[in-house]
């Protein structure tokens, strides 16, 4: 008795794909053409390109905020800094937080000793070229216990003061001074409750609320120009003090 055939197993028909990344392609750099023309949102237009490419192909480069999150984490790791700076990204770009205890002596815009090498760590990763087009807003938070001294009659002055004391430490280490804006926001922005249904203080979220919150996103184009013209600038002046 003659056997039966076995049975093909049916092969799914995927010739869709190679259509659908084509035109996936074709809508890419259409719109990669309209924005040659037009002022468009760079954090935005990074995180579109690079989910883009996950989706298509699953290897494409990853966006310049997340190279850079990855490259302070690193910095963060060899620095054992975990507890007192953490690192995370977000649509805009990256957030840089700072525990307030860690770095600045109670009560003061005087930053502790152990600060600066994080510091200065830190900044040789926004100071890389690839990361110079990337603008730096440094924003002072405080818990919700009142201060008045004469130096710093409240909050509001004890908050900016860290943030310009942050901020200045990176224009002293020769970051361009363009690329920062300094906030101060006091008590008013806490990560957690200061105090809790009863009243009572809550310490360890008091701790967590005194920081210092970097956010670091990339340029827009303008921005980016002008960036380029002093980078530009800074080499022909070096170069010619190197010649003289």
């Amino acid at each position: 008795m003659a056997k039966k055939p076995a049975e093909c197993e049916e092969v799914p028909d995927e010739s869709w794909m190679a259509t659908f990344a084509d035109a996936i392609t074709l809508l890419m750099a259409f719109f990669v053409m309209l924005l040659t023309f037009v002022e468009y949102d760079i954090p935005a237009f990074d995180e579109a390109a690079e989910a883009i490419a996950e989706r298509v192909g699953g290897d494409g480069p990853p966006s310049p905020a997340k190279m850079l999150k990855e490259d302070v984490q690193m910095m963060v790791d060899e620095m054992e800094a975990e507890g007192d700076v953490t690192v995370s990204k977000d649509a805009r770009g990256l957030m840089i937080e700072l525990s307030g205890g860690a770095f600045f002596l109670p009560g003061t815009a005087t930053l502790r000793e152990k600060a600066l090498p994080i510091l200065k760590k830190m900044t040789e990763s926004l100071n890389a070229p690839e990361y110079r087009c990337f603008n730096i807003k440094v924003e002072g938070h405080t818990d919700n216990i009142p201060i008045q001294t004469k130096k710093f009659p409240s909050n509001w002055e004890l908050s900016a003061a860290r943030a310009s004391r942050v901020t200045r430490f990176f224009i002293t280490e020769k970051l361009q001074d363009f690329r920062f804006k300094t906030v101060a926001f006091a008590d008013t922005q806490p990560k957690a409750p200061n105090l809790g249904e009863d009243g009572q203080a809550i310490k360890e979220n008091q701790a967590k609320n005194q920081r210092i919150q970097m956010k670091v996103e990339r340029m827009s184009l303008d921005e980016q120009k002008k960036c380029n013209e002093a980078d530009n600038l800074k080499d022909m002046l070096q170069n010619v003090g190197g010649n003289s």
